[in-house]
Formats: C-alpha cells, sequence, structure tokens
C-alpha cells in the first residue's frame, strides 16, 4: 500500500467567494479561508498526477500550488463552473508533448464537445491541433476499479438534480462535487472511505434541488462511515469560522490549498 497526495484547489460553489463586484455575503474577509476559487482537486500518486474538473480559476489555481506537470483531466459533469478552463489544457498538451487524456461520462464528453469542439478535433490548420484524447466511463465502469497510469480509481454516478454527476473513489478517499443525493450503489462504492470530500453548498436549505445540505450529508455518512468529511461547493452564506463552530465533529470546511493524503 501506498500513500497518495491531494490538493483542494478551489473548494467554492459557482460564484466563488468573493462573487464578482467584491460580494463577499456572510463571509469574513478578513478570513483568508475564505476566499474560494471554483471547485476542483488534484492527486497525485506515485508518478501520476491528475486534476478533477477545470474551473473558470484553473489556470490560477495550478500557477497557486506550482504544479508543473499533469498527466489527465477527470471530470465529473459539464456545468461551466467545472469545464470553462479547458482550454487551459493546450499548454499542457504542449509541455508534455501529447494528447492529454480526458474522462468522462459519454453525456459530459458530448456536451464539450460541441461546445470545445477544436479541443478535441483541432481547429482549420495545423497550427490548432487536438488537444484531448477522451475517454468514455459506460455504464460498466461505474462502481468497478479503473486503472489510469498508476491511479486506480472507482467512478460513481450522483444526482445533481437537474444532471447526473460523476464522483470518485481513490482508494480510502472519495470526492463527491455537485450532488444533491447518491443512490445505494454510490453508497456502497463509498462505504470504507476514511476522508470524504463531499458538495455541501445546500447548507441549511433543505429544499435545495441540486445541492446537498448538512443534514442530508450527516445522514449518508452514518451509512458511508467515513472518520473525516470536508464539506467543499462552499458558497457566500457559508463562513468558515462560523461552519467550524456549528459542524458536528469529524466535519470540517475545505479551504482553497488544503492538503489531504490517501492509501491506495
Amino acid at each position: 500500500m501506498s500513500n497518495g497526495d491531494i490538493i483542494v484547489l478551489g473548494c467554492g460553489n459557482s460564484t466563488g467567494v468573493p462573487a464578482i463586484g467584491n460580494y463577499w455575503g456572510k463571509c469574513d474577509p478578513a478570513n483568508p479561508k475564505n476566499a474560494r476559487t471554483r471547485s476542483s482537486i488534484f492527486i497525485k500518486y506515485k508518478d501520476t498526477s491528475i486534476v478533477i474538473d477545470t474551473g473558470p480559476d484553473f489556470r490560477t489555481q495550478i500557477n497557486r500550488e506550482d504544479i508543473n506537470h499533469l498527466d489527465g483531466a477527470f471530470y465529473t459533469h459539464a456545468h461551466s463552473d467545472h469545464v470553462n478552463g479547458i482550454d487551459e489544457l493546450r499548454l499542457i498538451k504542449y509541455r508534455n508533448e501529447k494528447m492529454v487524456p480526458f474522462f468522462s461520462d459519454l453525456e459530459t464528453l458530448e456536451d464539450l464537445r460541441h461546445r470545445f469542439p477544436y479541443l478535441f478535433n483541432g481547429w482549420q490548420s495545423n497550427l490548432y491541433p487536438p488537444v484531448l484524447e477522451p475517454h468514455v466511463m459506460d455504464e460498466d465502469a461505474f462502481g468497478n476499479t479503473q486503472q489510469f497510469m498508476d491511479i486506480e480509481f472507482i467512478p460513481f454516478v450522483q444526482d445533481h438534480g437537474t444532471v447526473d454527476s460523476v464522483g470518485y473513489r481513490f482508494g480510502d478517499f472519495a470526492y463527491s462535487v455537485d450532488m444533491v443525493d447518491l443512490d445505494d450503489k454510490a453508497i456502497e462504492t463509498l462505504k470504507g472511505v476514511k476522508t470524504w470530500l463531499v458538495d455541501a453548498a445546500g447548507y441549511n436549505y433543505t429544499e435545495n434541488k441540486v445541492h446537498a445540505h448538512l443534514q442530508k450529508i450527516y445522514d449518508l455518512n452514518a451509512q458511508i462511515g467515513a472518520q473525516e468529511v470536508y464539506l467543499t461547493s462552499l458558497t457566500l452564506a457559508m463562513d468558515y469560522k462560523t461552519l467550524c463552530e456549528e459542524l458536528e465533529e469529524g466535519y470540517k470546511p475545505a479551504y482553497d490549498g488544503l492538503k489531504l493524503s490517501f492509501t491506495a
């Protein structure tokens, strides 16, 4: 068994904190842990490095953490706050001198092929060659161990209200961003993880249709059994200090730059 490293590149929801116009909502601007870019994580295991989602802050995140190599990009779904930095992968391709492996479900691939065709097909001339090498996770992949270079992972389907998103398990760590609920198959996939990084943008609003609220997370983890749960996709309503004071034991808010580890 070996250890891998995780960096929370961003833990904000679709607006980020502060939102455009330097609006902080209920978050204290004096606390640097309230400054949140859009949700994304970096994972390194042995000699393999990947990113999950490339939102609009992707370049800033990668430079902030001094990450100079990526082997692949994995995606949860095609919403703009998770994909709109995808064009930056052109530079990863040029530095690696090969296509960047791209992993997603079929719906996400089809959406991004439509929105960013030049990244998959090239554009007009040899000056703009294709950048991404797509790998589709089909129905048989979900709930079963997959392999990319040194990294084993288990994708699972999540209910995000209007669409499905993809969650990922790596050893004893799992990432569930942009989800409102999990079915029995996903819960079975997650059972036994030590650390769970999970969407909590619903906060105390139990009627949220697309993001999990705190009670939902508590109820799900009663079945999953993660020892430590970090909350991500944090909104303008979710001040870091306030969360630390009100969350149950074993639950913490994430913050940009948070470093975690996993065993695989």
